[in-house]
């Protein structure tokens, strides 16, 4: 059994005490002679400190692969490569948009633009924090631009309907593009006016998606284990994204 399998043997059951029988088990088996080094005894110490309160806390603290692109989450975008972090409603959904796309080298769901530090899922819900659920994308700027990332991102939900997606209703399912380069800036705004235009053909609403550069929006958290690929795992799992009846004009 490999790391990525004792993560999920780990992190499989959503009891807690079974979740830490699991992890005392295979404890020494799977580090072995690393517990005798400098560091480790630390980050089990913590697994073991945290996993009292929330066994999924495992993800986070050791080296986890992200389901569909095999790549850690939290993983730091190489070098040449941009990431960009994308609200358009309920998250789950929006990930799989953009984890299909070619040029994407890394997805993971989480939190941005509110005011606190490091909230759960059970906090954003109820509207208090601030933030929107956004996706985290990583991409290759040689092999898939930044207006191919942003074409799939207005053209899958509706940017006009304010603190809502659908039946999602709340502050924490609002649009929002939160750039990370000038380069960003000017495509996210050149795209924004060219859909307008093509809302205004269509008799539709106001763009009212929030844009603002990453650094002023504030750090991007990452959900839960089980928020992460979420409909990798479950398919035919809650999706409201899909086209939306209005193009991006090409640029």
């Amino acid at each position: 059994m490999d790391l990525k399998s004792l993560i999920r043997t780990i992190t499989g059951s959503g009891a807690k005490a079974a979740a830490r029988s699991r992890f005392e088990s295979c404890k020494q088996r799977f580090f072995g002679a690393l517990l005798l080094s400098a560091k480790l005894p630390t980050v089990i110490a913590a697994i073991e400190q945290h996993l009292a309160a929330d066994q999924s806390v495992v993800l986070q603290l050791v080296s986890t692969a992200e389901a569909i692109l095999d790549r850690r989450l939290g993983e730091p975008a190489p070098y040449g490569f941009e990431e960009i972090v994308l609200g358009m409603g309920c998250y789950w959904g929006v990930e799989r948009l953009f984890w299909e796309q070619d040029g994407v080298w890394l997805t993971e769901v989480g939190f941005a633009g509110g005011e606190t530090e490091n909230p759960t899922y059970d906090e954003v819900k109820t509207g208090t924090t601030g933030h929107a659920e956004v996706v985290r994308v990583v991409y290759d700027p040689s092999r898939i631009s930044t207006e191919q990332i942003l074409k799939r991102f207005w053209e899958n939900h509706d940017p006009t309907q304010g603190n809502r997606q659908g039946n999602d209703v709340g502050t924490q399912y609002r649009s929002a593009i939160y750039w990370t380069t000038p380069q960003q800036e000017r495509a996210a705004r050149e795209t924004s006016a060219l859909f307008q235009e093509a809302l205004d053909d269509a008799g539709r609403g106001a763009i009212t998606t929030e844009m603002r550069p990453a650094d002023e929006a504030g750090p991007f958290w990452p959900a839960e284990l089980y928020h992460q690929q979420y409909l990798s795992k479950h398919p035919g799992g809650y999706c409201n994204h899909g086209p939306n009846g209005c193009r991006l004009p090409t640029l």
